[in-house]
């Protein structure tokens, strides 16, 4: 299985990356993590990113690309993979597109997890209490969303037109979405 996952900040995809890579046994690669790392051990990416994420910006495609094509060259990726935080925009569409197609492989699904805008802010106001993130503060949550507003909520259509879409309700009870993810995907497993 071959997807990937996508959804305003604080939807909840990266709790529901681990399931469904856990439930389909595949690797979850987040971008957000990746970078995190590389913040936090204060490698030459990673203090170009804190930069970058701390007004609220996302890491420009050259580097996020090339950070994703490495991780998908990784062995545990050839059965398949979840990509959560990756694409967000058309030109990292593209880009994927030509990785997958260089393996000669494809996407199985996109799953969207749909929610309401101040659901959302709310979620990361209390996250960002909860993990001390500084970089959720609620101006920066609030630029974040406008970015993939109207950044990565286009490519939806854009995988809608390919017959990969798939949205589910991304509000409620972990299990409960899970639940709902599950049903939407299963019949798309390979």
């Amino acid at each position: 299985m071959r997807m990937i996952i996508f959804g305003p900040p604080g939807a909840g995809k990266g709790t529901q990356a681990r399931r469904i890579a856990e439930r389909y046994g595949i690797p979850a690669i987040s971008t957000g993590e990746i970078f995190r790392s590389n913040i936090k051990n204060e490698t030459a990416l990673g203090l170009q990113v804190k930069e970058i994420l701390a007004t609220g910006g996302y890491v420009n495609d050259d580097i996020t690309n090339a950070i994703v094509a490495d991780r998908l060259a990784q062995e545990d990726c050839a059965p398949g993979f979840l990509l959560d935080g990756y694409p967000r925009t058309a030109e990292q569409v593209d880009a994927l597109d030509v990785e997958l197609a260089a393996r000669s492989n494809e996407l199985d699904a996109v799953l969207e997890l749909t929610v309401d805008d101040e659901e959302v802010v709310g979620r990361l106001l209390k996250r960002a209490e909860i993990e001390n993130r500084i970089d959720d503060t609620e101006e920066v949550i609030r630029e974040r969303m406008a970015i993939y507003h109207r950044e990565t909520q286009p490519l939806a259509a854009m995988y809608a037109a390919r017959g990969l879409l798939v949205q589910v309700d991304g509000l409620g009870d972990i299990d409960d979405v899970s639940l709902r993810i599950g049903e939407a995907l299963d019949g798309r497993v390979r």
